[in-house]
């Protein structure tokens, strides 16, 4: 099964603002989508297509946000796609190869994962059906949520010239998608005819509350935020699987041989917000061996390391976060503790630090939880959201948003004027 998921994934290419294109040597279409196994099929697609390859989301989420907010340095000057992230500002063209790739990727994935849920009545099992519209909703929702972290608008439908609306907007239609997919799975919970046929590494339903709160955070949603991070089970552990015939991108293209790009010294992180050297996330995440501060990179150490899709410490500092921006401080330093004082969680990562010391306000308590988030969630791809939110100084990051890419600029007449950073 798993061996033909590229192939069929591969059938549907397409911008946002034009028709389905096919490969006219293969199924077409409709053969796809018209049984329950090509929907299974399609499903495990939906990750592969996100997940997999230098040109995958997965790997430009991780290095393109890195080397915008100065957490990751370019190693080889050969790289030009790197370095003028790394640049950024008017050096970052929308002719960048990781830019296009990564808006291509995310509206690719929300395409098939419409395709999929317009013909989910073509799988009669309820219990198979349920786990196909979960997943879908789930890669949907993840996909329109990454466009919305690096530009500042984005197109929703699939048609000419098709009309771009706000980050906002494009937030609001992932919650939107996410929760039919927590509905659908609350409904029926899917059965072994689904779970044994996909990545089994992947939690769909915690994954799901896990990103509905991220998001809700995004828009500054607290309440809604709050409501679907106390759904989350911390136990559980959900990350995009690999092997070696399915790499892990960052593993195979970057950190396995230390020739494209490397973390700096403390996290990345500004003067005034230095780790604790006795901070257990340095031994975690940095390989200090010779002298070096190179990433020890624990998600990205062979080709079968899986990738977190959302850790559970993020799901603490979101419900810090969210309590401290209600000006609930005493309810935030409370989630932040769990965070400093942890000894370890499903992943293996915990601070074993002293608890929250500083003054009892909000603006004192979001500062420390955005250090923390920039330490915990390493790798995540989430601090250039993190820097706008918090109005971090722009100098801490290259650019604000993406520029449109020139392959949406040169198919769409509605795409607009780039951000001037």
């Amino acid at each position: 099964m798993k061996k033909v998921i590229i192939s069929i994934l591969g059938l549907f290419v397409l911008s946002s603002c034009e028709d389905t294109y096919l490969d006219p040597s293969s199924a077409s279409e409709q053969q796809v989508v018209n049984s329950q196994r090509g929907l299974i099929a399609m499903v495990n697609g939906l990750q592969a297509k996100y997940t997999l390859t230098r040109a995958g989301a997965v790997y430009a989420v991780v290095t393109a946000d890195g080397l915008i907010t100065k957490s990751l340095r370019v190693l080889n000057a050969g790289n030009t796609t790197e370095v003028e992230l790394e640049a950024g500002g008017g050096a970052l063209l929308n002719s960048n190869a990781m830019v296009n790739s990564l808006w291509n990727q995310c509206h690719l994935v929300k395409s098939n994962a419409d395709l999929v849920i317009k013909n989910i009545n073509n799988a009669p099992d309820p219990a198979v059906r349920s786990g196909i519209l979960s997943a879908a909703h789930l890669y949907r929702g993840l996909a329109l949520g990454t466009l919305a972290t690096f530009w500042e608008s984005a197109p929703i439908q699939v048609m000419v010239n098709a009309p771009f609306v706000s980050r906002q907007e494009v937030l609001k239609e992932a919650i939107k998608t996410l929760e039919a997919g927590a509905a659908a799975y609350a409904a029926q919970a899917p059965s072994a005819a689904f779970t044994t046929q996909v990545n089994s590494s992947v939690d769909i339903l915690n994954s799901t509350y896990a990103l509905i709160a991220r998001y809700n955070l995004m828009l500054g949603n607290n309440d809604a935020a709050l409501a679907a991070a106390d759904r989350v089970n911390l136990a559980a552990k959900s990350g995009f699987g690999y092997n070696d015939n399915a790499q892990n991108p960052l593993f195979f293209s970057t950190f396995g041989n230390t020739n494209v790009t490397d973390l700096l010294a403390n996290f990345g992180l500004p003067s005034g917000l230095t780790a604790s050297d006795a901070d257990k996330r340095k031994a975690f995440y940095y390989n200090t061996t010779a002298g070096q501060n190179s990433a020890r990179a624990s998600f990205f150490t062979s080709n079968s390391a899986p990738i977190p899709v959302y850790l559970p410490g993020e799901i603490l500092l979101i419900k810090a976060e969210a309590q401290a921006r209600k000006g609930a401080a005493a309810a935030a330093i409370t989630e932040l503790n769990k965070v400093l004082t942890k000894t370890t969680d499903s992943w293996g990562i915990g601070a074993s630090g002293a608890a929250y010391s500083g003054a009892q306000t909000a603006d004192a308590v979001l500062a420390e939880i955005f250090k923390q988030r920039q330490i915990e969630l390493l790798f995540s791809g989430q601090r250039l959201e993190d820097s706008r939110r918090f109005n971090r100084p722009a100098t801490e990051r290259t650019r604000n948003w993406f520029p449109y890419p020139l392959f949406e600029r040169n198919n769409n007449s509605a795409t607009p004027v780039d951000p001037a950073r």
